[in-house]
């Protein structure tokens, strides 16, 4: 039996950027014999970020929150799994609060305080942190290094894929008022000419990590 991959999407909108990106590195780990397991966090019962409660500081609970509720699958899946996919698109120059709430979580459980040994995770595994955003591929990028870093640190080997001047909608001339900031045709020939090129590089870092 093959790897088993986590595969979560902190986007809300089916079948969009985010979303199609994901589901080509799921398709690209697939095509190692890798197994997928996917959670959408718009989708799931309430959640929240971390709540400060320190339960995961005490030894007979490191590296495990101790908060239940619609993220605890999530972290017990990631717990259990052979490597991570992580998809997000970017709301106001942040990855989204979904996001921040796995994200919150899955760090801080590993997290100990302690100089000699800063991270209780006894199973890394390699992270695919994906990001979709309207701005140009390269405006956040110290944003997302910075992510990388904290997962590299806590969770495993991250790698960093972005997506930028994203397609938002079919037809910009149906909304209430002109979006001027935006060029329609040029999005749109982005759209059909790079976002296909950003697919099939998805679905090869999905293949990559699945054969890490």
């Amino acid at each position: 039996m093959g790897k088993k991959l986590i595969v979560v999407n902190a986007g809300p909108r089916k079948g969009w950027n985010t979303d199609t990106l994901l589901m080509e590195a799921a398709k690209g780990a697939e095509s190692t014999g890798a197994v997928i397991e996917r959670f959408d966090l718009f989708r799931l019962e309430k959640h929240t970020g971390c709540i400060s409660c320190f339960g995961c500081k005490k030894e007979k609970f490191k590296g495990h929150c101790v908060c239940r509720d619609g993220l605890t699958p999530v972290l017990d899946a990631i717990r259990e799994a052979d490597g991570l996919i992580i998809g997000s698109p970017n709301y106001l120059g942040e990855l989204t609060a979904s996001f921040r709430a796995l994200y919150e979580r899955l760090i801080f459980q590993n997290l100990t305080y302690n100089m000699e040994m800063p991270c209780c995770n006894e199973h890394p595994v390699p992270v695919l942190l994906m990001m979709t955003s309207n701005a140009p591929d390269t405006m956040y990028m110290d944003m997302m290094r910075n992510y990388q870093q904290t997962l590299n640190r806590f969770v495993g080997p991250t790698e960093i894929f972005v997506s930028g001047n994203t397609l938002q909608l079919k037809d910009y001339s149906k909304t209430d008022w002109p979006w001027t900031m935006f060029d329609p045709q040029a999005k749109q020939k982005r759209h059909d000419e790079v976002f296909p090129q950003e697919c099939r590089k998805a679905f090869e870092l999905g293949a990559a990590l699945a054969l890490k």
